[in-house]
């Protein structure tokens, strides 16, 4: 509804001065709307508080404003607090999980995110392109988007040529049976190790990876298998963290579609020579060359990205794609949407979704140095610890094992998200689970809170509207009614943190609310007002919490 009030309001004065007017949540907040008129005045060539008074005249058949001061060159906009904050509860309580409603785009979005690289532990480091990515996904489809959420596995490339190497001759049948990734983890540090002491091995794995592109059968075979392998244990984590994929074509589902790549660049004449590799010249984009076949003829990366662009085109008529990959990834993403924009593309829109690490003691994890945290023993840790909570704060809970899952898993993801993706976040799974502070629980546990209040309440339709008149009332009312405004911030920003920042804000006021008022008093109307009002603060946040991939509870 706030969205909606600016957007009316700021059309209308555009249509009547045809010039771009700022129509803002007072900065100051005094108001609860404010137009600056500096530049008004300017254009109009007349005063400014004669635009003022000229806006006024404007806006007085706006039926929720109830004033309109000028002050230091801002014209402040006050709603008429009853009337705004019972329509706000009103649509809330009526829409409920579906608020707020957004019209169908009819726009096809691809999120390529998590992407784990196979016979590799699942680590910490997945985390953030995991938690980030599922969380947009359900973003963009509640902002009315159909969306297409895939799991481009890295299940190609030389480092497969180093596995199958190692395998070889170092590996064995019971040794991949009984623990398949952590077998193949400890091959492949071994084969780095081994890589240093003889460099022919890294020329080994290129010639077996050559043989595995080729489709050499018993090659092909192996691969498939530690393709396999890998797969059952990341659903695994992905069923632990309640996350979906409509596809999990990897890499090298796209090696066979590459030649057409390779045809319309030489088609376009994009592709030059260079020292018996086939790049295309991005010089003149200020852009280094970008490898599209190395010069024994194996396609890269890149090259299969190209494919997975026109497959995703073609297949899934999405012409905007995002990919949830790290800030290191920078120079490929902008070689990728160059070389597409090149071969004739322009309308695709490719977004590259970057976030920072995630580090142990201030250092950034290595597989080949096997310095990494297995994510599913995280998970397991962290629910060890809220069920440590729970014994402790509510020993009698009912189904605790299930309850400590969905706080500990609730609180790594939350832990992530309350971040800017862009920066590096340090890994402490006791901060993350404290009850107090900007923590998964502490969203959860005010949703809870307000859960106990109502559950043994009926809610009358007859209410006190006089109780919303008060600040912190008002204020919790005017953050409720904002949610839509975080939504489509969230989508233009690719930003799941600006909801997670929404949701602690918008519990910290509740709880102040609950601090400074008596929810269940006597007088049935106001009894009534409170109930509703705390009824869309639950409603809401536990849609914002769903946003981000958080379980909802009653009890914890």
């Amino acid at each position: 509804m706030f969205k909606d009030i600016k957007a009316d309001i700021k059309e209308k004065l555009e249509n009547i001065y045809q010039t771009e007017l700022v129509v803002e949540a007072s900065p100051r907040q005094k108001s609860d709307l404010a137009i600056p008129l500096f530049k008004l005045a300017k254009e109009t060539n007349k005063n400014i508080q004669e635009v003022a008074g000229e806006i006024k005249e404007h806006l007085k058949d706006i039926k929720v404003i109830k004033e309109l001061q000028f002050e230091r060159g801002f014209l402040n906009i006050y709603f008429d607090r009853k009337k705004y904050a019972n329509k706000v509860i009103d649509i809330i309580t009526k829409e409920q999980e579906e608020y707020p409603k957004f019209k169908k785009k009819n726009e096809v979005v691809s999120i390529d995110f998590s992407s784990p690289n196979i016979a590799k532990n699942f680590n910490i480091g997945h985390l953030r392109s995991t938690v980030i990515g599922a969380s947009l996904a359900k973003i963009y489809e509640k902002t009315g988007y159909d969306v297409i959420k895939i799991n481009h596995l890295g299940d190609f490339g030389t480092q497969f040529g180093k596995l199958i190497v190692a395998y070889n001759l170092w590996g064995n049948e019971k040794g991949l049976n009984e623990d398949p990734i952590k077998y193949l983890q400890e091959l492949y540090i071994k084969f780095h190790n081994e890589a240093d002491l003889d460099s022919s091995l890294e020329d080994k794995a290129r010639e077996v990876f050559k043989h595995l592109e080729d489709g050499d059968e018993e090659t092909t075979k192996l691969w498939q298998k530690f393709r396999d392998l890998s797969l059952v244990e990341f659903k695994r984590i992905y069923d632990i963290l309640n996350i979906n994929f409509d596809s999990y074509d990897g890499e090298a589902f796209f090696v066979d579609k590459t030649a057409e790549v390779v045809k319309i660049l030489e088609d376009k004449k994009l592709l030059k020579l260079d020292e018996g590799a086939q790049i295309v010249d991005l010089e003149e984009y200020d852009l280094l060359p970008a490898l599209i076949k190395r010069a024994d003829g194996a396609t890269l990366y890149l090259t299969r990205d190209i494919a997975a662009v026109l497959y995703r085109m073609r297949t899934y008529n999405s012409k905007r794609i995002l990919y949830v990959v790290g800030n290191e990834q920078k120079l490929h993403f902008e070689q990728l949407k160059k070389v597409v924009e090149l071969m004739g593309y322009d309308d695709v829109k490719i977004e590259h979704v970057n976030f920072g690490l995630v580090l142990l003691g201030g250092k950034k994890m290595r597989s080949r140095e096997g310095n990494v945290v297995n994510l599913k023993d995280v998970l397991i840790e962290a629910k060890d610890l809220a069920l440590e909570a729970i014994e402790e704060k509510n020993p009698n809970l009912k189904d605790k094992e299930k309850v400590a899952e969905k706080i500990g898993v609730s609180a790594v993801i939350f832990n992530d998200l309350k971040n800017d993706r862009n920066l590096d976040i340090e890994f402490n799974l006791e901060q993350m689970l404290s009850y107090e502070g900007l923590t998964g629980p502490y969203l959860q546990y005010s949703s809870v809170r307000i859960y106990s209040i109502l559950k043994n309440q009926e809610i009358g339709k007859e209410k006190d509207i006089e109780l919303y008149e008060d600040d912190i009332a008002y204020e919790l009312i005017l953050e409720l009614s904002k949610f839509s405004e975080v939504l489509i911030r969230a989508v233009n920003e690719n930003a799941p943190f600006v909801i997670s920042r929404y949701l602690l804000n918008l519990a910290k006021v509740f709880n102040q609310f609950y601090a400074n008022h008596q929810v269940l008093v006597e007088d049935e109307k106001r009894r009534n007002a409170n109930l509703t009002l705390i009824k869309a603060v639950r409603i809401v946040l536990n849609e914002g919490m769903r946003l981000l991939g958080m379980s909802i509870l009653d009890e914890m």
